[in-house]
């Protein structure tokens, strides 16, 4: 995939973690002139253009994009509260907005809509229960959108169990196959770490995580809801 165009350089830092959490690549530019000079042979994939710092420099942007040969799209323009009165003489700018500050599951929701309408449907490779989101391809993990700081072996575990949701797994099948059949340690290591997920996961979504009695773990709810 060809990068998005991102508008300012530095963008926001909540704007890049948002982008850089859904594995979408990007690269930042400060001006119409750099926009042009850097754009990919094959065109950017598309644009997000934050109007709240500086909206007249973002407004420029987006009609040099615009009035191209080949205007660009999609383009998702995030914009302050305060700019919401100036939108209407401007919907020609752009295909959709998002007010700041961002919610990463908003900007997540809102680029894969643009995409997907815009018939270029793209999607990271993720694995998706409820709120929990597991990016593959950057091993980063998040609930609600909001990062989860993880070790290895615990993001690996939790992708494991997150990848079959509703099936139960010993402690031995989970030592296995997550941390591999020449690792000697004991039952005990992979419920050290399903205590750390859940405080990780916190106290309202800890519960993703069920304790099948004498038996092991289950991520979700089985087949038949308990």
């Amino acid at each position: 995939m060809n990068p998005l165009l991102v508008f300012p350089d530095p963008p926001p830092p909540e704007l890049a973690q948002c982008l850089d959490l859904g594995a979408w690549t990007w690269k930042a530019v400060d001006d119409p002139d750099s926009a042009i000079a850097d754009e990919p042979d094959d065109g950017w994939a598309g644009a997000v253009i934050s109007a709240d710092s500086d909206p007249d420099g973002a407004i420029r942007l987006c009609r040099r994009l615009r009035q191209g040969e080949m205007p660009l799209e999609p383009l998702l323009l995030l914009i302050g509260g305060t700019q919401l009165v100036d939108l209407e003489s401007r919907f020609d700018l752009f295909d959709d907005f998002c007010l700041v500050p961002v919610r990463p599951a908003e900007l997540q929701a809102r680029l894969q809509h643009l995409f997907w309408s815009s018939g270029r449907g793209i999607r990271p490779e993720l694995v998706e229960y409820g709120p929990l989101a597991l990016n593959l391809e950057t091993y980063q993990a998040a609930v609600d959108g909001e990062p989860l700081d993880l070790t290895y072996m615990e993001y690996e575990l939790l992708k494991f169990l997150a990848s079959s949701p509703g099936k139960v797994f010993t402690r031995e099948t989970l030592l296995s196959r997550v941390w591999g059949y020449d690792y000697y340690g004991g039952a005990r290591t992979v419920d050290v770490h399903i205590r750390r997920l859940r405080a990780k996961l916190g106290e309202e979504h800890a519960g993703l995580i069920h304790t099948v009695r004498s038996v092991g773990y289950r991520f979700g709810q089985s087949r038949w809801g308990i």
